[in-house]
């Protein structure tokens, strides 16, 4: 009979275990209460890198004090921001008044089976199964109107807290960073302080590249798309535009969604203009998938197209928009990390295997 064997763990070991279990809940529950917040410095976190390197060309270049710099480069911002908005913003407002004043001549038009949405009465019977839902339901429960007021009065107070936060903690990040570097690295070993500052560089380099590289790219986006759609007469060119130039800011889907938004608006126009479109994007995808996306992730990141789409995905998954936006640049750090630490552990075992005593014949 085989003895029974008592295992005995010590009661320190258990209620480590148990504090250890107890810490990581707290931890993930205060990140969940805290996500939003999370959100808005780590999108402070991408704007200041995306902005130190006009910070460090103005120290180059006379601003020697970083405080100035940093300000100069935000008052730039700002104004380039500005005169963007002045540009454009009012363009958009007029084209979404316009959009805004033609829905109910759209609605009589599906009401009565006429113009191009009228297929949704003469084949789908759309407005009558409408009208049946809101006798049955209530307007409140067909389109979701209870709270509605509450709701969009709560997001508008958010973004603009959003706002207001993002702006203060990017001034503050490009204004502080060098200092909090310099702190972290002053709590290193002095033998190991050449080898995080090198990681640091690194990923600084791989971060701040893909966000200036990425932003880059989807104004080119934007504004060629503004150009085609005002060539070829299609109403909202300019909105259209910039729903393109935010879209493609999202890595290999991005860009799909936005040909498919944008050639059903130019459809709906005309079947020219939608041929046109439709052949623009795709010739455009090309440009940007063989040229500029390479340029930018293999100058920066120096991911392979398939750890790319990987990383959108599972970013996707995690977090949405914000987790496909950042997924490219943080396996970009990732991989820095894990590139250091096998040359690390390389260099380490070379000594080691150079103290083994060579034997052999005489």
């Amino acid at each position: 009979m085989v003895p029974e064997r008592l295992v005995r763990f010590p009661v320190r070991t258990i209620l480590t275990v148990l504090g250890t279990i107890i810490a990581v809940a707290v931890a993930l529950e205060v990140i969940w209460i805290a996500r939003h917040v999370i959100v808005w410095i780590l999108i402070s976190l991408f704007l200041a890198l995306a902005m130190n390197p006009a910070v460090e060309f103005f120290q180059r270049h006379g601003i020697r004090r970083r405080g100035l710099a940093a300000g100069v480069t935000y008052i730039l911002v700002l104004a380039a921001l500005a005169a963007i908005g002045a540009l454009f913003v009012p363009t958009v407002v007029h084209q979404v008044s316009d959009f805004v004043g033609k829905v109910p001549d759209y609605v009589h038009d599906i009401s009565h089976g006429k113009g191009r949405f009228g297929f949704l009465e003469t084949k789908y019977h759309l407005p009558e199964k409408i009208r049946d839902a809101i006798h049955k339901g209530g307007a409140a429960k067909v389109l979701g109107l209870s709270g509605a007021a509450l709701s969009i009065t709560k997001s508008v107070i958010t973004i603009v807290v959003g706002t207001l936060t993002i702006a203060f903690l990017t001034f503050f990040m490009l204004l502080e960073g060098p200092t909090w570097m310099e702190r972290f690295y002053g709590l290193l070993p002095s033998e190991s302080r050449p080898r995080w500052e090198n990681v640091c560089r690194q990923i600084y380099r791989t971060v701040g590249g893909y966000v200036t590289g990425n932003l880059l790219i989807s104004l080119i986006a934007g504004s060629s798309t503004t150009l085609v759609l005002i060539i070829m007469g299609v109403p909202y060119a300019v909105a259209l535009g910039l729903l393109v130039a935010i879209l493609d800011l999202i890595p290999l889907a991005g860009a799909t969604i936005a040909a498919i938004v944008i050639g059903a608006v130019a459809f709906i126009h005309s079947i020219v203009a939608g041929i046109v479109v439709i052949v623009f994007f795709i010739v455009y995808q090309q440009v940007e998938n063989h040229f500029l996306q390479p340029v930018v992730y293999g100058r920066t990141v120096q991911l392979s197209p398939l750890m790319v789409l990987i990383s959108v995905l599972i970013g996707a998954e995690l977090a949405g928009i914000l987790g496909a936006l950042g997924a490219i640049p943080v396996a970009g750090a990732i991989q820095v990390l894990i590139v250091d630490w096998l040359r690390h552990r390389r260099e380490r075992n070379v000594p080691a295997a150079a103290a083994i005593p060579q034997t052999g014949e005489t």
